[in-house]
């Protein structure tokens, strides 16, 4: 089966700030969430920080997936045609840096980690010292020394909050995640938050869908051993749901914390929802942070595609009429 995929898909999100009981919220807030930038990122991440930073979003949320490293990335081969595949490798992570991650400016990148961040001859530590800046930025290295104020190490799980809101990043990019100090950190967070008046939402965001989420074709269900913990990680989180009187989002598929999925940001696509349908019902193709909230804070999810035109013209430039054609028109997978 193929896919045509016309646009990318961002996902915005608002939360709306406290306010008195009853009363309507004063202000509002958005952050975007998506993931997958291989094969076509150096080409569509500039248009989707052009489009956050038009929308005045607090912070940008990549959930893993930055460069292909099985194979050169469409867009890295049409700029360097005579690499080598080691030269390749060494200089990915920094294309990724140069080219989608400082198109978003000032505004706060957080960073998940996907299964092609440990593709060999990738690791999980080689990933934590290359983006140590953005693992350990400002707002997380609070948090951890605000949770633990001897706690200074470096981890691809973490969490922030803002506004009472708790965002939890969780690291599920090879089988053996999650694993123990992983879930008994998760555990230990989601029981502080349940009962704590002040956390008025819980976000959960991570590489792969969670078991029986509407988008399973990229999910922990895919092998026994992560749909475990998978499981583990979702019935934490229904327990701090009945703790924190919690009701759960609209748009999962049953009455608990069910996600749907952030592909694509640049990669090729090819995935069906639950019961046949194509990618292109956005509802379908999007994974977003499973989420709980209180009935008096409630975050909106909007959808939003970042089309062909959204392209800054300088990214044109650089690429070429063709590659653009080929990320928004031809980046399928069969």
């Amino acid at each position: 089966m193929t896919i045509r995929r016309l646009a990318t898909v961002l996902l915005l999100l608002t939360a709306f700030s406290a306010t008195a009981q009853g009363a309507p919220p004063a202000t509002s807030w958005s952050f975007a969430v998506s993931g997958d930038s291989r094969n076509c990122g150096d080409v569509v991440m500039p248009a989707i920080a052009a489009a956050v930073r038009a929308r005045s979003v607090r912070f940008y949320w990549h959930l893993g997936d930055l460069r292909f490293i099985r194979d050169f990335d469409a867009d890295y081969r049409q700029l360097h045609p005579h690499t080598t595949i080691a030269e390749y490798l060494a200089d990915a992570w920094l294309d990724f840096q140069r080219n989608q991650i400082e198109p978003f400016g000032d505004l706060p990148f957080f960073l998940g980690i996907g299964n092609h961040e440990v593709l060999p001859p990738k690791t999980r530590e080689e990933f934590l010292v290359t983006f140590a800046d953005w693992l350990d930025a400002p707002m997380v290295r609070e948090q951890r020394l605000r949770d633990d104020p001897h706690d200074h190490r470096l981890r691809t799980y973490y969490h922030w909050s803002m506004e009472g809101i708790d965002f939890i990043n969780l690291d599920n990019a090879s089988t053996e995640q999650f694993d123990a100090a992983q879930l008994q950190w998760l555990r230990e967070l989601l029981a502080r938050d349940g009962p704590d008046r002040g956390v008025r939402a819980v976000v959960v965001g991570m590489h792969e869908a969670l078991p029986g989420s509407f988008a399973h074709e990229h999910g922990m269900e895919m092998s026994r051993s992560s749909r475990r913990r998978g499981a583990m990680s979702t019935r934490s989180c229904l327990h701090c749901a009945r703790a924190s009187r919690c009701t759960c989002s609209p748009r999962t598929r049953t009455s608990s914390w069910r996600g749907f999925s952030t592909r694509p940001t640049g990669a090729s696509m090819a995935a069906c929802c639950r019961d046949g349908s194509s990618v292109p019902p956005v509802r379908c193709v999007m994974r977003s942070p499973p989420m709980c909230r209180r009935a008096d804070s409630p975050i909106q999810f909007e959808f939003h595609e970042v089309g062909r035109a959204a392209v800054p013209p300088a990214v044109v430039g650089r690429f070429g009429e063709s590659l653009i054609r080929q990320c928004f028109e031809e980046n399928v997978q069969d």
